[in-house]
């Protein structure tokens, strides 16, 4: 068994022992788990470096990382079902996104929203992953071992990407406030900082006398093998890539046996397993970046362990497109994701498909199939991913423009018109994702019902053999695909709204990253190629997405909402998009305030009878969701209740204010 070790450091009640529906109160388990892994092992093969890392007494690698477990009191009640967590850069966040609770920073204690997870009966479990996270009650990790040579640390290339939203001098060596790799040499002659425009565009190189490996403190510029400086500052906006050996190398792809094996420990009982084990079912999801982390975990087919059992019977990747990501090579930085790197590299698509760009071929289902024992999948994706350049990747050919048949084993669900995240009012116009301003108000359909009934259509697929319904995204034969420009043009009417640049928005190219790319070594920056085609969702007279599965906020409307929106404010290039950020305009009130605005599209009153008429259409779209089965019946009054909730801001309705 890899997990050798649980150390808990502390057992609770959770949420003051609160009772969820029948399964009752739930209790709270944090600790860390120690790994003890099998370098020789088949199934640890593709851990890159892996061989390279320190052994034991017994040859085995070890390792550990954080765990929390959140199980029902009573372990006879409920559907025993096992729900794993890649917590988002150290956050904890599949509660908040099942659960609908407030939008919180990093806590250890989560709040437990609506307790949706805990009354259908799920066992949830977050387990850190991420080597270069600042590890804290807060910020879940691992502490991944180094790949040496000899006694001395592995050295090499890395390369870094930052993006300012304002001018500043100082930039960390990472992505994210994440732990960086640090500099060998502090004079090294090879090193290169270079500077787009934006993300596709041409390198400049920064002379070297420009700037230096350095930060700013109280009595001057310091050297610092973790900082970068130059005096004429980092321009907002702007895309820059340095590029130094570094001699640290974590064996990075241990994340992925951690989430592997967390799943086989908590199946079998043991002595140091807290939970009753022996679990009826078990899945695990990721969000953003952890949802491209379990697409590679899918494309190197890591679900089974070394004893040859499978970890999960399904798998839920959410808005991860058809990207991976830097999750299992020398010195991956698992935050980023605009990098040209690995995670941008073909297959994207379940199905194998031919790729001429490359000459390959290859889908992400090839491993898991030759295993002989392939998981459902489930992925969801809002329009945010493919105004990203790549979510179609998963089901277009990007070669021959053609749909791709999905895979029996797997369901794409588009939610029609979302953002990255699930919005919510008030809306807001700083990006969460880099904290860049927006040109427009966020987005605020809030996608929670869709997410939710994914993961109950998983559970009836697994458990029941009950299909899950079919999938659901753009596509090229029905002519709900277009080409962004396209979708672009038929927006521009809109007051006020001035989409990015046609020419600067987000691409996928073929990268070569190397000659050693097969054992997970790069050469940086990597070479790029030629652009692969993507498209994104067609739309109607108002602008809300004809394809996927769209919410009462798009098929009722009273606005029109967008998985993009524009740099604005102060953060620079205002003619490019923000990564992962959409917007929510409203339509006008009343016919005389469209023609005064010169806005085409139908106002409130033209469309709607009266507030009732509108939120008995929106009841009517719902139950329709609901009989589909892309949502459940226990959402319908929490949709309605939304719905109300757009009306009476879009129509000035507010709350009596007592007199003084």
């Amino acid at each position: 068994m890899p997990i050798i070790a649980f150390d808990i450091h502390d057992r609770k009640p959770y949420d003051a022992g609160q009772a969820f529906g029948d399964v009752g109160p739930y209790e709270q388990i944090d600790g860390v788990a120690t790994f003890a892994v099998d370098p020789s092992n088949p199934a640890n093969a593709l851990i890159t470096d892996l061989e390279l890392a320190p052994r034991d007494v017994d040859g085995r690698v070890r390792f550990e990382a954080d765990l929390s477990i959140l199980q029902p009191v009573d372990s006879s009640v409920g559907p025993q079902r096992l729900l794993v967590e890649l917590p988002n850069r150290g956050r904890r966040r599949i509660v908040a996104n099942f659960n609908g609770g407030p939008p919180l920073e990093p806590a250890r204690d989560v709040h437990p929203g609506d307790g949706f997870l805990f009354r259908h009966g799920f066992t949830v479990i977050s387990i850190g992953w991420q080597h270069d996270v600042y590890r804290s009650d807060a910020l879940m990790g691992v502490e991944a071992p180094p790949a040496m040579s000899g006694n001395e640390s592995v050295s090499g290339q890395t390369i870094v990407e930052f993006r300012p939203n304002e001018l500043q001098t100082t930039y960390l060596l990472a992505n994210r406030i994440h732990r960086p790799y640090p500099v060998a040499d502090l004079e090294e002659a090879g090193v290169k900082l270079t500077v787009r425009e934006w993300e596709d565009g041409p390198y400049v190189v920064i002379p070297r006398d420009k700037w230096q490996f350095g930060r700013e403190t109280s009595i001057g510029v310091v050297a610092d093998a973790e900082y970068i400086h130059m005096a004429d500052g980092f321009e907002p906006g702007k895309y820059y890539y340095v590029t130094y050996t570094t001699n640290r190398a974590p064996v990075v792809g241990v994340g992925h046996l951690a989430v592997r094996d967390v799943s086989l420990f908590l199946k079998a009982p043991s002595e140091h397993n807290p939970t009753p084990g022996e679990f009826a079912a078990a899945y695990v999801w990721g969000v953003s970046q952890t949802g491209r982390m379990l697409r590679e975990y899918i494309y190197f087919g890591l679900n089974v362990g070394e004893d040859g059992q499978s970890a999960y019977d399904g798998i839920l990747p959410h808005v991860a497109g058809a990207r991976r990501g830097q999750f299992n090579f020398r010195f991956g930085q698992p935050s980023d994701q605009a990098t040209p790197t690995f995670g941008h590299k073909f297959p994207f698509a379940d199905e194998s498909t031919h790729d001429p760009l490359t000459e390959s071929n290859s889908g992400l289902l090839d491993r898991l199939r030759s295993q002989g024992d392939c998981p459902k999948v489930i992925y969801t994706n809002s329009s945010a991913e493919y105004w990203r350049g790549d979510a179609s990747f998963a089901h277009i050919d990007p070669a021959t423009g053609k749909d791709i048949p999905g895979a029996p084993e797997a369901r794409i669900y588009h939610f029609a018109s979302a953002q990255h995240g699930a919005g919510h009012f008030p809306q807001q116009t700083i990006s969460p994702a880099d904290k860049s301003e927006g040109a427009y108000p966020s987005g605020v359909m809030d996608y929670t019902p869709l997410l939710r009934a994914s993961l109950i259509n998983m559970d009836r697929w697994v458990v029941n053999g009950v299909e899950p319904p079919a999938s659901s995204h753009p596509r090229i034969d029905d002519g709900t695909a277009m080409r962004p420009k396209v979708a672009l043009d038929a927006l521009a009417a809109i007051p006020g709204v001035q989409g990015p640049d046609p020419n600067r928005l987000f691409i996928v190219r073929t990268v070569d990253v190397g000659p050693d790319a097969d054992r997970g070594v790069g050469r940086w920056p990597a070479v790029e190629g030629e652009t692969y085609t993507h498209y994104v969702a067609a739309v109607d007279e108002d602008g809300n997405e004809v394809a996927g599965i769209r919410m009462p906020d798009v098929s009722v409307p009273v606005a029109t909402h967008t998985g993009w929106n524009r740099r604005g404010g102060n953060t620079g290039s205002p003619e490019q998009q923000i990564p992962m950020a959409g917007w929510s305009i409203f339509f006008p009130e009343t016919a005389e305030e469209r023609d005064r605005s010169g806005d085409p599209r139908r106002s409130i009153e033209e469309r709607y009878l009266s507030r009732d008429a509108y939120l008995t259409a929106v009841r009517r779209a719902g139950e329709a969701l609901i009989e589909a089965r892309y949502a459940l019946a226990e959402d319908l009054e929490a949709m309605i209740d939304i719905a109300a909730e757009r009306w009476d801001h879009v129509t000035r309705v507010e709350e009596a204010v007592p007199a003084r």
